[in-house]
């Protein structure tokens, strides 16, 4: 019985897995369950054993995102949510790295702009994504006794989420890159954090 649960659980994680890439990389309007449950090796039918429907789907997919996300905040803030940590998290953010992970990356640049058009359970869980993320700007802005953090956090997210949005929209790889390491360091230096 135990196997059985637990190739369940894998199995479940394995379409969540292949969701967020998709969603990630096209958008949530455009899954198709069909080409989901191909993707990760699994029939169609058997998508019904693991999600109630399309958007129960999606919201658990929205889910799986920002708990990659909370993973990728960890590692940057997780051991010195101050500063440094911060400036570590704005590096890699808006690194070319980052940019070049869109299957993998932090939804918020690809997603925002679809974000009120998820289905209900979904978009809750973006917004609980959208404010962990702030959160967890926002305690290192205190550690670093800046002025209004919460406030200031918010600004210090629209502007990492909206630059990476903006240079991945762009067709010219050379000028997004250089678009993203203007944004990057105009934001260390706003923050006091450049070198």
């Amino acid at each position: 019985m135990a196997d059985k649960s637990a190739h369940k659980a894998k199995t479940r994680a394995r379409i969540l897995d292949e969701a967020a890439r998709a969603i990630r990389a096209g958008g949530a309007q455009d899954i198709s369950v069909a080409a989901l449950m191909k993707r990760a090796g699994l029939t169609h039918g058997g998508f019904y054993a693991h999600f109630a429907s399309r958007d129960d789907l999606v919201a658990h997919a929205v889910g799986r995102m920002f708990e990659d996300s909370a993973a990728m905040l960890d590692r940057n803030l997780g051991a010195e949510p101050d500063g440094a940590g911060l400036a570590r998290l704005i590096e890699y953010y808006l690194s070319e790295r980052a940019f070049e992970r869109v299957e993998q990356g932090c939804p918020l640049p690809g997603l925002t702009g679809e974000a009120a058009r998820l289905p209900p359970p979904a978009r809750a869980r973006f917004e609980t994504g959208i404010e962990n993320f702030r959160r967890a700007i926002a305690t290192a802005l205190t550690a670093m006794d800046a002025p209004d953090a919460d406030r200031l956090a918010s600004s210090v997210l629209a502007e990492m989420v909206g630059a990476m949005a903006l240079a991945r929209s762009m067709s010219d790889r050379a000028a997004a890159l250089a678009f993203l390491d203007s944004s990057r360091q105009r934001l260390l230096d706003r923050l006091g954090l450049g070198s």
